[in-house]
């Protein structure tokens, strides 16, 4: 298992976050699809984080700086030839380390509340997350479940 930063060029990480964005868009409508694209991700205050197993893309994710002491989850992905091999914990334990690392007291994220999110409420909340208030440019919608935890 190798954990690599950025990666946003390969290929395989395009084609996963296509696959993402366009599994976003059958569960929600489109003005509450946050799912980042690769130019979005491709920003100074986000690190792109992307899991290889055996040099084969497992999944990906990405951390936001909000401000110095708040982060947020972005992108959380697994392919599909890796779902319930622990890929997403193991991502998502590698973000919450780099978040303490950087002095975050806070990381956040947001999911969807419909049926196909529930693996990801239920990965979320066995990490100690928490629903919470619409944080950072981001509004009440039914769309969307918005989690927190202390840091």
């Amino acid at each position: 298992m190798d954990i690599r930063t950025g990666e946003l060029s390969n290929p395989h990480v395009i084609k996963l976050l296509q696959a993402h964005h366009n599994d976003m868009l059958k569960h929600s409508p489109v003005e509450s699809v946050h799912a980042l694209d690769v130019t979005k991700l491709n920003q100074p205050d986000i690190t792109f984080y992307s899991l290889w197993v055996d040099n084969k893309l497992a999944g990906v994710g990405a951390l936001k700086a909000l401000n110095t002491t708040h982060g947020e989850v972005k992108s959380m992905r697994t392919s599909s030839n890796y779902l319930r091999q622990g890929i997403a914990a193991k991502l998502f334990t590698h973000i919450i380390k780099q978040s303490t690392l950087r002095g975050y007291k806070k990381l956040s994220l947001e999911t969807g509340t419909v049926e196909a999110f529930l693996p990801a409420q239920k990965l979320y909340t066995c990490f100690g997350f928490k629903e919470c208030e619409p944080f950072g440019d981001y509004e009440l919608d039914p769309y969307s479940l918005f989690m927190s935890k202390a840091l």
